[in-house]
This record gives C-alpha cells, structure tokens and sequence, in this order.
C-alpha cells in the first residue's frame, strides 16, 4: 500500500522504520510534556511491531521523508460481536500540521477499519489538546463523556496478577 492522500504518501510501515517510528514516539511525548515516560527503545519497537506483531503503523509521508504516524490495533466489542481498530497515536510532525495529512491518516484508518469488517475506529485524546479536539470534531468524531479510562500499571499490576482471590 502507497496510497496519496491530498498530496502525501500513506505507506505501511516496515522493520527498517523501527527508528522513525521511535523518533515520532518521543516527538509525541514531548508535545505531550511525557518525555519521561518513553522507555521503549528502538529494538523494543523493532520486536513488539514487527516480529510479535502487537500493533500496526502507518507512516505520512511529505516529499518522501516520514512526516506522520498513526500506531492501531484491533480491539473487540462483545456488543458488536466483531473487532474494531482502536488508534493509540496519532502524531503529525509541527511543519506538517493543518495540512491535511493528519486527516489522510485518519482516512486510511479508515478505510482499514473498513476492509477489516470494523465498524468502529476509537481513540483516546488528552482533554487540553484543544487543536486535536477540534480537528477531530470536525471530521464528525464525538467524544464519549461516559467512559473513564481505568489503568493499573507497575507493582499494582504484578500485586493483582501474583492474587490468589477467585
């Protein structure tokens, strides 16, 4: 796949991007004043991506240099009785932005959610992003004020699992 989208190029990504994708991932979390939370390295994105493969990536690409990146997997809904794909980054770099192409991600998302037999594309978005709200308002997403997003994580994590309560 090499698809243009409004002039960009919208590729799958491949192993040898593992250093991109690293690259775009600590952009992000700078955006996101979370630098300090990116442990991963660029042969855990290698692995995780592209030997287990426990994620998919799409690249943007703006005069052949990645410029863009979207990470998704598919996640289920037992009310629908079928997996949708569930967004877990979207990240334009700051040159490319309001250009169009963070929309012709989300579009081949899309049209990805589509071929798969997915009815849904879900994500998750920081509640200060005002300009990703309302990017994404625009393109008709809503936001769902009745979910809260629950986490356990790190010792709590190996506590519940090491329970022997049933």
């Amino acid at each position: 796949m090499n698809k243009r989208k409004n002039g960009f190029a919208v590729r799958w990504a491949e192993a040898e991007d593992a250093g991109v994708i690293w690259e775009l991932i600590h952009r992000l979390a700078a955006l996101e004043k979370m630098e300090d939370q990116v442990t991963a390295t660029v042969e855990d994105i290698r692995i995780s991506l592209f030997e287990k493969k426990q994620a998919e990536v799409i690249i943007g690409e703006a005069a052949g240099e990645p410029a863009a990146f979207a990470l998704f997997f598919h996640h289920y809904s037992t009310f629908l009785g079928h997996a949708n794909l569930y967004l877990e980054d979207l990240f334009v770099r700051e040159e490319y932005r309001g250009r169009g192409l963070g929309r012709a991600l989300l579009s081949r998302l899309a049209e990805i959610a589509l071929e798969r037999g997915c009815g849904r594309l879900d994500w998750l978005c920081l509640d200060w992003n005002a300009p990703a709200i309302s990017f994404y308002q625009r393109l008709g997403a809503r936001v769902l004020d009745d979910r809260r997003v629950w986490r356990i994580s790190g010792d709590r994590l190996t506590a519940l699992a090491g329970s022997k309560s049933v």
